[in-house]
Formats: C-alpha cells, structure tokens, sequence
C-alpha cells in the first residue's frame, strides 16, 4: 500500500516534468515546429511543387511587407503597449510622401518617406512615453487624423510616381527605380523585398537582444514601475520604441506602393491585425516582456505558407479569413498555455 502511495506522487512529478519539457520546447521554438508541420501539409497539398523556386518566392514575397512592419512592431509589443493602430497611415503616409517627391530623386524621396514614418514615431512616443497616453485609444485617433490629413491634403486621390514625375529624364528615371524595388530579384531568385525583410528582422534581433535598450524594453515590458523606480529613462525607451516601429511600417508602405505602382490612403489597410497576428504567432505576449524576434520571424513565415497552402488547396477569399482565424486562435492559445505552465503568463 505504501509503495502505491509512493508511487503515485513519483508519476504525478514525471508528468510535471514531461509537461514542463515540452512547454520549454515550445516556448523557445513552438513556432518552429508548427513552421515544420506546416511546411509537411504543404508538401502533401502541393503534390511535390512546394519546394519549387517559384513557390518559395510567392511565399516570402507574400510575406515581405508584414514581415517589414512586423520586424518593428514587435518593440511596441514587447513594451507591453500592445499594439500600433497607426501601422495603416504610417504605411500609406510614408507611400504618399515617397511619390509625392520623387522628382527630387529617387534616393531623396526614399529619405523623406523615411522621416515621415520617424516623425510620427516620435509624435506617438511622446504622446505615449510622456503624457501616458493609452497606447490603443491614442494610436487608433491618431490613426484617423493622419487619414483625414491625406484625403484633404491630396484630396482623396491616388499618386503615381510617373504621372508625379515631371517631363526630365532625371525625374522620369527615378519613378522608374522607385517602381523597380517591389519587383527586383537577386540572382534571379529571391526578391529584393525579401532581402530587405531578412535584413530588418536580422537589425531588429541585434537590438533586442545585444543592446542596453533591449534589456531596458524587457524590464519596461515586465512592469514599468520597477523600471522607472530602477532608473530607466522610460519616456526616451518608449519614444525609440514607436519610432523604430513607425520607420519599419513606413519601408513597408513605400515597397507596398512600389508594388502596386499606386500610393493610396487605402494602402496599408488592415495590416495592423496581420503584423500583430505574426508577432503574438512568434510567442510575444500582448503583456509586454516575453517573446523574441526569432521567434516573431517564425510567426511571420508560419503566416505565408498557411496561406500558400489554403491557395492550393483552392479556397476562396472569405474561406481563408475563416481557417487563418480558427489557427491563428489556436496558436496564440497554445502559446499562452505553454507560458502558464512555464509561470510566465
């Protein structure tokens, strides 16, 4: 009888333990393994044409300008101010500006859709860092400000950058670089915008985990009081924080407009649930603090082959939404229980 006595807790510690495992596993590389089981799926659907050159550039093209803005988003996240509902207009914003100037020069232009995404960074740094604004009731206003600012400023209007350009071959060659970096491919293989998604989360690892200000982000995300009380300058991390998110979201909407060869109030719509979805699929938690760029680069790769996958399996527009809701609930619940077992939700 004791020895059954004995026993029982001995299989209660080892199922603790094999659980503990596995939520460490997950943890660090959850994302991973639904990136491999994904990729398994994709293979069975795909009838042996998934690992073809051209499937592997629509996949990383598909996900090049989420993974753009994503590569920034994930400070804001990992803040614990959630999200950047300013994502839309700073994309769109930064598009516009970018054609509305590209006859001073495509690198010219390309600066000032740069420092248009780092001016609102700053305005939504200060207004959040600062004056502690609420991060989603400020950022979703000033999201509404800056689109009535575009449709009254260029009256609702679509740009062209060779329309914009004025009859010079200067101005005329630079719309014509401008439209070429959504379609440039690198030894014929992979995109320039891939390159650049690769490059931006590679930037965007370096600061997280290598710099000061990636250590005073985890303490900030974890509790902004103990950080404050620690000495952190909060206010100057935040401001770094949005601007770094609102410069990424702006590369995006310049190669966003680039591609489409349009830039548009509309261009960006909807990329605030698609870049969050990836970050909080990587494992970053919406309470700030925990999660990782590598892992947010997973959630964004796990984002362009289920997608790949739903158009070969030939589903409609709106049955996608439906199946990319149910998994992405799933795996944001998978994420969370891990975390709970692990202490760290």
């Amino acid at each position: 009888m004791s020895d059954k006595k004995a026993a029982a807790p001995q299989n209660a510690d080892a199922r603790h333990l094999d659980s503990s495992a596995f939520s460490k596993i997950f943890n660090k590389m959850g994302i991973y393994v639904v990136v491999i089981l994904l990729i398994l799926l994709g293979m069975a659907v795909s009838k042996g044409q998934f690992f073809t050159s051209g499937n592997i550039q629509s996949i990383l093209e598909a996900v090049a300008l989420i993974g753009m803005v994503a590569a920034g988003l994930i400070f804001v996240t990992y803040s614990g101010n959630m999200t950047d509902m300013c994502i839309p207009m700073e994309m769109a914003f930064a598009g516009m500006m970018t054609v509305q100037c590209i006859n001073f020069g495509f690198w010219a232009a390309l600066l000032v859709g740069i420092l248009t995404g780092v001016v609102i960074g700053l305005i939504n740094g200060f207004m959040i860092g600062k004056l502690r604004a609420n991060p989603i009731i400020w950022t979703c206003g000033f999201n509404l400000l800056l689109s009535g600012i575009v449709r009254v400023v260029w009256g609702g209007k679509q740009l062209y950058a060779d329309t914009v350009a004025k009859s010079t071959d200067f101005a005329q060659k630079s719309a014509e670089q401008f439209y070429s970096i959504s379609r440039t491919y690198i030894g014929g293989i992979i995109s320039l915008m891939a390159i650049v998604m690769i490059v931006m989360f590679g930037i965007s690892w370096f600061i997280h985990s290598k710099t000061a200000f990636g250590q005073k982000l985890k303490i900030i995300g974890t509790n902004y009081d103990v950080a404050r009380f620690s000495g952190i300058n909060c206010t100057a991390t935040l401001i770094l924080t949005y601007v770094l998110c609102s410069v990424s979201s702006a590369v995006g909407g310049i190669f966003y407009a680039a591609l489409r060869k349009t830039a548009s109030y509309e261009n960006g719509t909807g990329y605030d649930f698609s870049c969050l979805t990836a970050v909080l699929l990587g494992g970053v938690l919406l309470s700030g603090g925990k999660g990782s760029v590598v892992g947010a680069f997973g959630g964004v790769i796990a984002y362009g082959i289920l997608n790949n996958i739903l158009s070969w399996v030939g589903l409609g527009t709106y049955e996608k939404y439906l199946v990319q809701g149910i998994v992405f609930l799933f795996i944001v619940w998978l994420n969370t229980y891990s975390n709970r077992k692990l202490g760290k939700a």
